[in-house]
């Protein structure tokens, strides 16, 4: 079965969310391809018909099994990756929210490998997807 993100026409509209929970946010681990191994924050693709902040609770939801309330864009990352001929095999465009934990524990789907609550002084220590210590101060600074 083929990956129907691979090799778009046009890029492709995803959310993701920094949710804070009593003084901690969240981090996921991505079981497959695009930054397969890496920690980054939870979302993913914008539907037809959907606010962005519907898409980020549907996703939070789908990924995590959490409720969240997204308070507030806090900014966003484009992600390009080309194959060896330097043709476009993926390109996203990721809004990132600032979001508030409301309810729920964590149950992860088959995209996660694994999810930490964790302090901004923890994620220096992990390997993230790039500019994520950005988004996430960003998205604290909405939050405070």
């Amino acid at each position: 079965m083929s990956d129907p993100r691979a090799y778009p026409d046009r890029p492709i509209l995803a959310v993701s969310a920094v949710v804070w929970r009593a003084g901690r946010f969240l981090v996921v681990r991505r079981a497959r391809p695009p930054a397969q191994g890496l920690f980054t924050l939870p979302g993913g693709g914008v539907e037809a018909g959907e606010t962005l902040k519907e898409a980020v609770a549907r996703e939070l939801r789908e990924e995590t099994g959490l409720i969240v309330e997204p308070i507030e864009l806090a900014g966003h990352r484009e992600v390009i990756m080309r194959d060896p001929a330097g043709r476009v095999a993926r390109h996203f465009v990721i809004l990132a929210f600032a979001a508030q934990w409301q309810e729920g524990e964590l149950h992860l789907n088959e995209e996660l490998a694994e999810a930490r609550w964790i302090d901004t002084a923890e994620l220096a220590d992990l390997p993230t997807t790039e500019g994520l210590a950005d988004i996430v101060a960003a998205a604290l600074r909405r939050l405070a």
